[in-house]
């Protein structure tokens, strides 16, 4: 069975940077991965996700150019840096497999951007 551990969320102002990590629990860490975020309310949605080398990345259009998807496959973690945040920005972020999400999510870790 496979679990994340997602950390890394907080409360940061309009234009400030944040880093998640997530780490993978797993037999193995060769799948691509991806970071999806949440609004109460609302469907999951894909962020960004990485593929096994990690030398190739894809990011949903609304955070292109201002967030960054990387791997430590030595670690097992995923990262995402998270710069020029905005307030719709603000969700629940969990990473998991890509494209086919395992039905194991962690809890997620929080981000609010406010001032």
């Amino acid at each position: 069975q496979v679990q994340f551990v997602e950390s890394g969320g907080a409360l940061v102002q309009p234009g400030g940077s944040l880093r998640l990590s997530c780490g993978v629990f797993s037999r193995d860490f060769f799948s691509f991965y991806a970071w999806y975020r949440q609004v109460p309310g609302e469907q999951r949605d894909l962020v960004a996700y990485i593929n096994i080398p990690g030398d190739r990345t894809s990011y949903a259009t609304s955070v292109d150019g201002r967030f960054t998807i990387s791997r430590d496959n030595s670690k097992r973690t995923v990262f995402l840096q998270m710069d020029s945040l905005k307030p719709e920005d603000t969700a629940v972020y969990y990473c998991n497999e890509y494209p086919r999400p395992l039905e194991s999510w962690g809890q997620g870790t929080q981000v609010t951007v406010s001032s």
